[in-house]
């Protein structure tokens, strides 16, 4: 009995794995696509015949993009907005969630901070009134404009919140006992611990940042401050390869050559970040997650 019992978990197993694995190739196909796209001659690509494996071998489309001073330039800016907007966002995440973690006895207005945070993730002000407030403070066209409206999110907020609740009390105790102050105590003793959570908020604020691209369109009024992102949806929507410097150019790249190396130079960073991250990932979500 106990060894059919193994056998059919054994089965059931297999066709998980098989199921994943179909899974994991249909995700990795269109990249792969893309990618033999970027790499291969522009009269192939022109006329359709790439599938998953680059014909007629070259790297034009990349050489052409990274002379592009507007590709770069915009890949400069989506940089400085991810060390910029994920820095803050962390910050202001770790300072926020450590009070709203305290018990009532120790916080008595909690309650009413953590009301405030909730009704902002049932309500938004919309488009039209955000808009209205970044032009007011003067963001417009600015790096500002693309980090302080989303700079901080209520549900990382309720994550760390409950990661800091799941700590032991007695460690806040014992520090208190030799004299630490609150600041002392979050930097010193609850943000070391707190590496899983923060790793986790880090990469999706990462994601956020790297991958928005709509905020660029609606607050910046000159394409030379657009984001990467936002760059690659005009470029994507409207292809202009009538600035190409030379006729050399123009025989070693066409506009689907020189939008699929695009993307995949938008895609590299994330691709690279995320393998370091991963291991904090479920670890992070599932600890801030089973305590209320």
């Amino acid at each position: 009995m106990h060894k059919n019992k193994s056998n059919s978990l054994n089965k059931v197993g297999l066709v998980i794995n098989i199921i994943m694995i179909l899974l994991a190739i249909v995700c990795i196909l269109p990249f792969i696509h893309v990618l033999a796209f970027s790499l291969s001659s522009p009269a192939k690509a022109n006329a359709g015949l790439v599938t998953i494996w680059p014909l007629e071998f070259s790297w034009d489309a990349y050489h052409y993009i990274m002379k592009e001073p507007k590709f770069m330039q915009s890949f400069w800016i989506s940089v400085q907005r991810v060390v910029l907007g994920v820095s803050l966002g962390c910050l202001l995440t770790v300072i926020t969630a450590y009070p709203l973690s305290k018990e009532t006895r120790s916080f008595r207005t909690r309650t009413v901070y953590v009301w405030f945070f909730v009704i902002t993730m049932l309500f938004s002000g919309g488009l039209i009134p955000t808009y209205i407030i970044v032009k007011t403070y003067g963001l417009i066209d600015s790096l500002g404009a693309l980090i302080f409206p989303a700079a901080l999110n209520v549900f990382f907020v309720t994550l760390m919140l409950n990661f800091f609740r799941g700590l032991p009390h007695e460690l806040e105790e014992s520090a208190v006992v030799d004299g630490a102050g609150q600041w002392r105590i979050l930097f010193r003793i609850y943000l070391p611990l707190s590496l899983p959570s923060l790793a986790t908020i880090g990469l999706f604020t990462t994601v956020f940042h790297w991958n928005s691209w709509f905020d660029g369109l609606i607050y910046m009024n000159k394409s030379s401050h657009y984001p990467l992102q936002t760059y690659l949806q005009t470029i994507v929507t409207n292809p202009d390869m009538s600035k190409v410097a030379n006729i050399g150019d123009v025989l070693a790249v066409s506009s689907r050559t020189v939008k699929t190396a695009q993307l995949i130079v938008g895609m590299l960073p994330v691709i690279i970040v995320y393998p370091f991250l991963q291991r904090y990932f479920v670890k992070g979500m599932v600890i801030g997650s089973v305590k209320g």
